[in-house]
């Protein structure tokens, strides 16, 4: 009996023995050959996981979602029907469809047909509690009407404040006091991995949280170029379930902050495959503050073509040779504007642009965002690689028109009334127009008293085109004459128009 257990209790110690050998060799062998680290290191790139710096911990979104939520709006918008005179227009139509013509049958005999009335939704941020909302341009482009309503289901009437196609930004407004709103986060300060909840109300739903990661940052996909010439795109790429009624939506990290709004997804079907994209608040909070405080965002420009990736012509490689270009190093200058803010600061063809700022620029979206922080007039550090030196030059940004003056409306053009903002591409294209300024109001100004109608698309100022908003106020601020001539079109009307106005009325 004691015999017995006593082998038994060898056998017990011989086994535990074994085995922890077999443990601690495995482990050893493991270390040696993974990641093929023979000396038995971890990778750097773990090393914050054991220096106490990065632990696995719980998320708990709810203080988040309750901060957040009440804050993101609901926007419902109208255009309302209208009568477009096809006569003596040329048509591009299917031959299938077009012999009864349009829905009240005039076009069939020469008469105006009518396009329905049309609705459509998104969402928008409040940023004040007095009712300022962010919301995307294409929300409330060429809208009517607009309402606004409030998770406890009180619904208002809105007005747009100001637009901008580049960002795609909108500002709105309601008459209301006391109201839950968003603080501003810092997108700069956003890590690749990090939470983040996107508040929306998407397919006509109630007010939506979904939940997901920053999964990329400065991310371009060519969609602001719809409805800007001068697109402005660098965009947070987020896996959080995004769909349609998203757009202006808040993305907020897991302090409730807002560090993103919602305007686009990418997808095959136009729902929801898994990648969204949301504009940096940093940007944000720039062209919202131009709109409120001057109507129009000020944009200043550096002037400087450089080498875009996968669009390498042949002069553009020698250029890369002829510097010894590395991929990544930086912005390789391919041109540098005349009359630009490069050009008299002094940067020069062949340059490699490598930080504004202290903000290290590595592709096109970095460069487009941190430029677009700066307004007209600004002084900005810029490095340079030339040759095997690294050269801090400061340049002095302009307008678009190649000075330094901010692009207000001036007392001329708040004497002028009205609301203009800027035509969509899409109108553009489709009236044959390289852009436009269209009177989306009257107001109570000079354009009240003209024989101009709501909904006129301004395209010469003086005879000279004007494609944007900034470029006809810019040009009305430096006319010297009392009267100017404004010239246009009516969007689905045969003809141009042209009116006198007296300045001095």
């Amino acid at each position: 009996m004691n015999l017995n257990f006593k082998n038994v209790l060898t056998i017990i110690g011989i086994s535990a023995f074994t085995s922890i050998v077999s443990i601690v060799g495995y482990t050893k062998w493991s270390r040696s050959n993974s990641s093929f680290e023979n000396d038995g290191k971890l990778p750097a790139n773990y090393a914050s996981f054991f220096n106490g710096t990065a632990q696995a911990t719980t998320v708990d979104f709810t203080p988040a979602a309750n901060a957040a939520s009440p804050a993101v709006v609901h926007i419902v918008t109208k255009t309302n029907a209208k009568k477009v005179d096809n006569k003596n227009q040329p048509r591009q139509r299917n031959p299938f469809f077009d012999f009864f013509g349009d829905e009240d049958m005039g076009d069939f005999f020469g008469g105006p047909r009518v396009i329905p009335e049309q609705k459509a939704s998104g969402s928008g941020v409040l940023i004040t509690a007095d009712g300022y909302i962010v919301t995307n341009n294409h929300v409330v482009n060429g809208a009517d009407e607009i309402n606004v309503t409030l998770t406890n289901k009180k619904t208002y009437k809105a007005k747009v404040i100001g637009t901008d196609a580049s960002s795609d930004i909108a500002v709105i407004k309601i008459d209301a006091a006391s109201l839950p709103y968003l603080i501003y986060g810092n997108s700069d300060e956003l890590k690749l991995g990090q939470w983040v909840l996107a508040i929306g109300y998407p397919l006509n739903l109630d007010v939506t949280i979904t939940a997901g990661i920053i999964s990329a940052k400065h991310r371009s996909i060519d969609i602001n170029s719809r409805q800007s010439d001068r697109p402005v795109e660098s965009f947070l790429q987020t896996d959080a379930a995004v769909n349609q009624g998203n757009s202006g939506g808040a993305l907020v990290n897991t302090s409730g902050e807002l560090v993103g709004i919602n305007s686009a997804i990418a997808s095959p079907t136009g729902s929801y495959a898994g990648y969204s994209y949301a504009i940096p608040v940093n940007i944000v909070k720039k062209v919202v503050t131009d709109i409120v405080k001057y109507g129009t965002v000020q944009r200043g420009y550096l002037g400087i073509s450089y080498a875009k990736e996968g669009a390498m012509d042949e002069a553009t490689k020698q250029l890369q040779e002829d510097v010894k270009y590395k991929e990544g190093e930086g912005l390789l200058i391919t041109d540098v504007l005349e009359n630009g803010a490069a050009k008299a600061a002094g940067i020069k063809k062949g340059d490699i642009l490598t930080k504004i700022g202290d903000v290290v620029i590595k592709s096109s979206p970095e460069l487009q965002e941190q430029v677009s922080r700066y307004k007209p007039g600004d002084k900005v550090p810029i490095i340079v690689k030339r040759g095997s030196k690294d050269i801090t030059i400061v340049a002095v940004l302009k307008a678009k028109l190649g000075d330094t003056d901010l692009a207000s409306t001036s007392k001329m053009g708040e004497k002028l009334g009205g609301k203009l903002i800027s035509i969509d591409k899409a109108t553009a294209d489709k009236n044959d127009l390289e852009g436009g300024v269209l009177v989306k109001e009257l107001g109570s100004g000079i354009l009240s008293k003209s024989r101009i109608e709501k909904g006129f698309v301004i395209t010469h100022l003086n005879d000279k085109p004007v494609k944007t908003v900034e470029e006809f106020y810019e040009a009305l601020k430096n006319t010297d004459n009392s009267t100017v001539k404004i010239a246009g079109i009516y969007p689905g009307y045969f003809g141009n128009y042209a009116f006198i106005l007296n300045l001095k009325d």
